[in-house]
């Protein structure tokens, strides 16, 4: 391919990528002004190709192209907000970078990411947990709250776990808790904070896998007015959580930049809202949690090795319910005791094949699939008094055979596998209650992948889970 040839080829790409992107040369005339920049500011490319900078945009000294043309500065990630032609507001994540080879200036490159969306969102998110932590009007209303006396089990390593978070209450310690999706993580954490002396502060929790990385940024630090063009102040989750406890789940899924800022906060003791300069005191305690064993992520890179022992001065481990067989029936019967209440049952006990069945079972969704199939039996039952197995929705899983006694069919191995891959499908369909997202999760595959699969064995899983 000859030189022009990449050359027409880069300007199509540059035309096709989502970022916008504005290039100027050593005397500051722009040079390359892509079709999303200039979607971005609502401007023509006409009116702003082979035309000096200066005379094209407003606040040249400002500018970060032009600070990195006249200075050579490089400006990486920066959030700022701006008017653009039609007077909307815009806010972008831009990186600028200078052009040398040699020595030699060639130019200068800005890489503008907009985030306008996210920033609106991240403004709706703050308002309405500011308005949650506001006094409540009515009981209604009020978040529920979990306490060590919500927490039912007698199996010894499950009783060590609650030990072990009633010591940790007592400390200020940060924590790290580990267990599968399912097992009452948030519990635990709540019941730690509401045992300490934090308990009459704030309680906040965050999803580190539901939001974005520039949101999360902004939720948890908060924005600061004049920091940058038309930011306002507010305060993030840390200011909001001073003398209590955030929460923070699925750690491993912030990103590696934003979990180096955690670390500074929680070894200085301050944050620093996002475009601010000032430093803000906070004191907060942190409990984070995983659902993947830490010293497999730490493996996996996903977790920051300094941050992951910061915060672990405290380890809880929390068993799966199929560790946990001497709960099962304990936890079915105080779930049975809750939706009698709640939906005006009167089922009094269980029969011997519905406890047979509920032991059966391997629970990938721990004690909040028990709860789920509970819940589902007693809503449906109807004036009976006693819960029968027909009554519970459990697809028995099946074993899979040794391998020293299974004898292969004519298909030979990829029919045997093919048998497995499509029992577990099932399997984790109706665990979920025919969700595929949370039976992918469970499987540990895409989403698209297990929509594949279910339309590769042609099965009806979505309909038959629901039944």
């Amino acid at each position: 391919m000859k030189n022009r040839d990449y050359l027409i080829v880069m300007k199509q790409i540059l035309q096709l990528i989502d970022e916008g992107v504005h290039v100027v040369d050593p005397e500051g005339n722009s040079v390359v002004y892509n079709r999303s920049m200039a979607m971005l500011e609502k401007m023509e490319s006409q009116d702003v190709l082979k035309k000096p900078f200066a005379e094209v945009f407003k606040n040249v000294e400002e500018s970060t192209l032009m600070q990195a043309l006249e200075k050579r500065q490089t400006t990486m990630r920066k959030e700022q907000t701006y008017l653009n032609k039609d007077g909307r507001e815009i806010t972008t994540v831009n990186t600028t970078v200078p052009v040398i080879e040699d020595g030699r200036l060639i130019g200068a490159i800005e890489i503008a990411k907009n985030i306008t969306d996210v920033q609106k969102m991240s403004r709706t998110i703050l308002e309405l947990r500011r308005e949650m932590d506001q006094p409540q009007r009515s009981k209604e209303h009020k978040i529920k709250k979990y306490s060590f006396d919500n927490l039912y089990g007698q199996n010894e390593a499950f009783l060590e776990t609650v030990a072990l978070a009633k010591r940790a209450a007592k400390i200020n310690a940060s924590v790290v808790i580990y267990g599968e999706t399912g097992t009452g993580k948030e519990l635990i954490a709540q019941s730690i904070h509401f045992a300490s002396d934090r308990q009459n502060k704030p309680f906040l929790a965050q999803n580190c896998a539901a939001l974005p990385a520039n949101l999360l940024e902004s939720i948890l630090f908060g924005t600061a007015k004049g920091g940058f063009t038309g930011a306002v102040d507010r305060a993030g989750m840390f200011e909001q959580a001073n003398g209590g406890t955030l929460l923070l789940d699925e750690i491993n899924s912030m990103p590696l930049e934003l979990q180096g800022k955690l670390l500074r906060v929680l070894q200085e003791q301050y944050i620093r809202r996002v475009g601010g300069t000032k430093d803000i005191p906070v004191d907060v305690r942190i409990l984070a949690t995983t659902n993947e064993p830490p010293l497999d992520l730490l493996e996996k890179g996903v977790l920051r090795k300094d941050l992951y022992y910061r915060l672990n001065v405290v380890g809880i481990n929390i068993p799966p319910l199929r560790q946990r067989p001497d709960d099962i029936l304990l936890l079915a019967e105080q779930f049975m005791e809750k939706y009698n209440k709640k939906y005006g049952k009167q089922i009094w006990m269980m029969s011997p094949s519905a406890r047979q069945k509920l032991l059966e079972y391997d629970y990938p969704g721990n004690v909040r699939e028990l709860e789920n199939i509970i819940m589902s039996a007693i809503s449906m039952a109807e004036d009976e008094h006693v819960l029968s197995d027909k009554h519970l929705p459990i697809n028995r899983r099946k074993s899979l055979p040794h391998q020293d006694i299974y004898e292969l069919k004519e298909g030979g191995l990829d029919e045997y596998l093919e048998h497995i891959e499509k029992s577990m499908i099932e399997n984790a369909l109706v665990a979920h209650g025919g969700n595929i997202s949370k039976a992918a999760e469970s499987l540990k595959i895409k989403r698209q992948t297990l929509q594949h699969k279910i339309k590769k064995y042609k099965m009806q899983a979505i309909e038959e889970a629901k039944k």
